[in-house]
């Protein structure tokens, strides 16, 4: 998930010779009608790009699932709270499982963040949501509920395993997200595993954007 990202002296961003377009969430290839200068650019990060971004429009319709175990480790709450939080304080929606473990550390982060974080819950009971759920949407659907997330979400961050979250990483590979993990995820092939909530972080921005549609040049 290496993206070579860049911002050029007046501002404007680039994945390798494509440009952003901020209004239409897109990449414009390159072409004449774009300033010869383009290519005088530095290199910055993905959080760098979604900060600049978020400071002049919202960003909650780029919508991140972070998956993980009712039963986590202290080192994955840490983890799950930490990204939660960086995807909260940039305006992202999160989506998750909306009970306890990785999924209420995670919720808590983007709340406490300014974040939206949402909670497919298994039943038909709202208040089985952890406190920091902001909208509990309820389903009736028990575990099935799982590909809800998976389909909901843009990327896919795993802190962790268990036999639920191995199932929403397994249709996340099946379905074609990207799916960042971290702090014990799941070792399959496809799994773009993270030293630290940090580097999952930005492995999941650079997915966000990088995974933004193609349009032609002006």
């Amino acid at each position: 998930m290496q993206e070579s990202f860049s911002r050029s002296e007046d501002g404007r961003f680039f994945l390798g010779q494509n440009e952003l377009s901020g209004s239409q969430w897109a990449w414009r290839a390159k072409g004449a009608a774009l300033p010869k200068n383009a290519e005088d650019t530095t290199p910055v990060t993905a959080f760098e790009v979604l900060t600049a971004l978020a400071r002049t429009r919202p960003l909650q319709q780029l919508v991140v699932g972070i998956i993980g175990p009712r039963n986590a480790t202290a080192a994955q709450i840490e983890a799950a709270e930490a990204v939660g939080a960086a995807f909260g304080a940039l305006g992202l929606t999160v989506i998750c499982g909306g009970r306890g473990g990785v999924m209420e550390a995670a919720c808590k982060g983007a709340l406490d963040a300014g974040g939206l974080p949402i909670g497919i819950l298994p039943g038909i009971d709202p208040q089985e949501a952890n406190p920091y759920v902001a909208v509990p949407l309820t389903t009736g659907l028990n575990e099935v509920r799982n590909i809800i997330i998976v389909r909901a979400a843009r990327v896919l961050v795993a802190v962790g395993n268990s036999p639920g979250t191995l199932t929403e990483v397994a249709y996340g590979l099946h379905f074609d997200k990207p799916v960042v993990g971290v702090a014990g995820a799941a070792q399959l092939d496809g799994v773009y595993h993270t030293a630290d909530a940090a580097a999952a972080v930005e492995a999941t921005l650079a997915r966000l954007l990088a995974d933004l549609p193609m349009i032609a040049a002006d």
